[in-house]
């Protein structure tokens, strides 16, 4: 009941910017953990961003000072803007919400857990 849906262009030049989004659809009543993760070839999915409803943020060291995560609880949305990047930051970008209530056809509400965006490739040239 509950999907992510990324949005955003994934092609740039190093030292160029992109800004990510991803919306979560249903009936949302609130989203404690918002975030995103990526994953380069061969390599383990990593922490990124996350923020959590009180706009608490924690980043990957890597990406401190240059990528800034934010959210607009109203739309259910999280959006992460990415200045100067590098080829490094190469990777598929995936979003993450943890710990959703929503509200079902039945008019309870229900918690769910992990849910995952489609997955966007960010691609930085040199």
């Amino acid at each position: 009941q509950v999907q992510l849906v990324e949005s955003g262009v994934g092609l740039v030049q190093a030292g160029g910017s992109l800004r990510l989004s991803c919306a979560a659809s249903g009936i949302i009543v609130s989203i404690d953990t918002m975030g995103w993760y990526r994953q380069a070839p061969g390599k383990q999915r990593e922490l990124v961003a996350t923020i959590t409803s009180g706009a608490r943020t924690n980043y990957a060291d890597s990406v401190k000072g240059r990528f800034t995560i934010s959210r607009d609880n109203a739309k259910n949305t999280v959006y992460l803007q990415m200045n100067n990047l590098k080829p490094d930051d190469t990777a598929v970008y995936y979003c993450n919400a943890d710990r959703v209530v929503y509200r079902r056809d039945s008019g309870s509400t229900r918690t769910g857990y992990d849910y995952w965006g489609q997955g966007t490739q960010v691609t930085v040239s040199s």
